[in-house]
């Protein structure tokens, strides 16, 4: 994990480096200072020597100064480095997950993913800070500290190694409990993360399902769960101030004992004591911060662990290695392909799939509900990989092609279409970042979305809302068509993407796409057999399988499937049209 997360450092080094220094010459100047107290007080005070405080006093605020600007300094540094740390881990997860593919994000939820990118960042981020600031000042406070007490009286010395074991041992047991808890409660975060996230974004069918309680009692009890464990965590974390309050209480009263013995005796001047009093509560107080900053480690490594999860997943689609420069057409080729969601698993989403479509066809697709008609055309653009036998485009194996150049030749309208926010002119752009105007209203017209955009008040500079919520779902469809068509695709999949399109609008859809875009392959996934009986040919999928693939007469002859849907959907309409 660190070996992972250092790698984000990177321009960073120099001020990572340069907090610790600093700190290292702070912590010099604190230990010195007890020791010129010490002297001040035999020297100066007992003897009454005015002189000798004069000079050692200013003495003793140079060196505060000192340790006042180097502490200053360190802090700046130890800031900067920790804010660049966490912006190039953000920046890193964020380039990792667009690399990954679809059987990569299935790994994580959404809002695991936003979970990960701010929150576990921000607690690396502090943890981070701690090390290279406050982690490297107290050990080295303690270890300076310590040797100047055992400079000063080495029998006395022995009270603060006897208590440095004590309480490390306490520590690690502290933590070795605790720790386990810690990311059992970030697991449960994401859960909570989700459960608002689903509410917000279908708040509409909350209220109108009168679920509002229901879906209050979801958040409570995600919430309660993380209130018992993280109750649970600090409650055993809790131990740790009790047992640092009793050693320093305990020490202290050890050291008194002794140094009045000493004193009484001769061994020990009161300026030696006020030091070693002094260099205890240094020792003491550097131990007491490490163990809060072990706590803070704890909750850090759970979100480091979580972080490098998501930073060590690779993409398994990997771009081909030949020097393909074009797709040659938008032919495609199906040859004993099969594929699976689950790697290692027997249960196939498709199997055996054979199938010719030649540049230009338009294919309509059809079947039930769970037929994998999604799978099959996600194949196509790579958004996952066969598990076995070949997919070609144009006659070339899509593994070989440079995954860019396939998707940019391949344009897909996905079932959930997504506007981002923004104009509508820069959403459609997303085909074509350099297209005109006037390209852009082409697209639209061919998507029959150009006469609703200019009849809204700023056309087609309109700002599109959070989610599209400013535009109905048959118009979020048509822009989503229009800004896969500004492509330029040798390939068109629309993904049911006309569902919320009534049937005239759609009719005129597939009339443009005919006479407009003839040499584009179209692959057409639809529910209603009006949307697909045009089609050059339709295939008909069945658990995963090609139940049959024909023109529409054909179907009609040849396959029960077919029927069944025609059938039903005719006396649907026939119904319709009595009522």
């Amino acid at each position: 994990m660190i070996k992972t997360l250092m790698g984000s450092i990177r321009e960073y080094k120099r001020d990572s480096f340069l907090s610790p220094f600093f700190v290292m010459l702070e912590v010099v100047m604190e230990v010195l200072i007890p020791l010129l107290m010490a002297k001040i007080i035999d020297e100066g005070v007992v003897k009454q020597n005015m002189n000798y405080i004069m000079r050692m006093g200013v003495i003793l605020i140079v060196l505060t100064l000192c340790a006042l600007a180097f502490g200053i300094i360190s802090s700046r540094f130890s800031a900067s480095a920790s804010a660049g740390f966490a912006k190039n881990i953000r920046k890193d997860m964020f380039s990792n997950i667009q690399k990954f593919s679809f059987s990569n994000i299935d790994k994580f939820s959404a809002a695991s993913l936003v979970t990960r990118v701010s929150t576990d960042v921000v607690n690396v981020q502090i943890a981070y800070e701690s090390i290279i600031r406050v982690a490297i000042r107290c050990p080295l406070l303690l270890i300076f500290s310590l040797v100047m007490a055992m400079s000063v009286n080495f029998q006395l010395s022995l009270i603060f190694m006897a208590a440095i074991p004590i309480l490390g041992i306490g520590l690690f047991l502290i933590i070795s409990r605790s720790q386990p808890i810690f990311q059992r409660v970030y697991k449960v975060y994401d859960r909570l993360n989700n459960v608002v996230r689903e509410n917000i974004r279908g708040i509409r069918v909350v209220k109108s399902f009168v679920r509002s309680e229901e879906e209050n009692r979801k958040f409570q009890e995600v919430s309660q769960e993380i209130y018992n464990d993280y109750t649970k965590a600090e409650k055993i974390m809790a131990i740790n101030g009790p047992l640092m309050q009793f050693t320093v209480y305990t020490c202290t009263l050890l050291i008194s004992w002794f140094s009045a013995n000493l004193i009484v005796s001769n061994v020990m001047t009161t300026g030696e004591l006020t030091s070693m009093i002094t260099y205890l509560m240094q020792i003491l107080t550097s131990l007491m911060i490490l163990a809060q900053i072990f706590t803070m480690l704890t909750i850090a490594q759970a979100s480091g662990d979580r972080i490098v999860e998501v930073l060590g997943e690779k993409s398994n689609l990997n771009s081909g290695t030949l020097s393909i420069e074009t797709v040659p057409d938008g032919s495609i080729e199906f040859e004993n392909v099969s594929f699976s969601y689950q790697e290692d698993s027997d249960k196939l989403s498709l199997r055996n799939i054979n199938l010719m479509i030649h540049n230009g066809e338009t294919i309509g697709i059809i079947g039930g509900t769970g037929s994998s008609k999604s799978t099959l055309v996600q194949l196509i653009p790579r958004l996952y990989d066969v598990t076995s036998g070949v997919l070609r485009v144009g006659g070339i194996d899509v593994r070989e092609y440079d995954l860019s150049l396939l998707r940019n030749n391949v344009a897909m309208v996905l079932q959930k279409n997504e506007l981002f926010s923004g104009t509508i002119k820069e959403n459609l752009r997303w085909g074509d970042e350099n297209a005109s105007d006037s390209e852009l209203e082409r697209v639209c017209k061919l998507a029959q979305a150009h006469d609703f955009i200019t009849a809204l008040p700023d056309g087609y500079e309109t700002v599109i809302e959070q989610g599209g919520s400013n535009v109905s779902g048959g118009q979020k469809q048509r822009l989503c068509i229009a800004r896969a068509l500004l492509k330029k695709p040798k390939i068109l999949i629309l993904d049911d993407s006309t569902s919320a399109v009534d049937t005239k609008t759609d009719a005129m859809l597939r009339q443009a796409f005919k006479e407009e875009i003839p040499d584009t392959t179209k692959l057409i996934i639809a529910q209603r057999i009006s949307s697909v009986q045009d089609a050059d040919r339709i295939i008909v999928l069945d658990a995963g399988g090609i139940n049959s693939f024909g023109t529409h007469e054909e179907l009609l002859e040849e396959s029960r499937i077919y029927r069944e849907i025609v059938q039903s959907q005719t006396k649907g309409a026939k119904v319709d049209e009595a009522e």
